[in-house]
């Protein structure tokens, strides 16, 4: 079955980094995109960034200069080196994996990000 499994969540102090990773498995298409969305608690979930296949990228107003996003295409890996973190940072990180044609859109289950003051 299709698994998209993330690692590197963490508590971490204000100013300071983490990097997630997310690698996909039984899903037997190429991907198109996959990327990194984050869901804090009372709020909507959010694009945090993406990485097209063609190696494009797509960042969040909120992260824009502070996290990068890249990829392994050969692993179906993406990462999210995320720099200079805030407590607005706080929040569950779900990493995505979308085709367009035929379409398929896969999340995974959500790795804990918590950024303390």
């Amino acid at each position: 079955q299709v698994q998209l499994e993330e690692s590197g969540g963490g508590l971490v102090q204000a100013g300071g980094s983490l990097r997630l990773s997310c690698t996909a498995s039984g899903i037997s298409s190429s991907i198109d995109v996959m990327g990194w969305y984050r869901q804090a608690p009372g709020k909507e979930r959010e694009l945090v960034a993406t990485v097209f296949s063609g190696s494009s990228t797509l960042y969040g107003d909120a992260v824009k200069g502070r996290f990068t996003i890249s990829s392994d295409n050969a692993k179906s890996t993406v990462y999210l080196q995320m720099n200079n973190l805030k407590p607005e940072d706080t929040a569950v990180y779900y990493c995505n994996a979308q085709r367009f044609i035929p379409s398929f859109n896969y999340w995974g289950q959500g790795t804990q990000v918590t950024v303390s003051s």
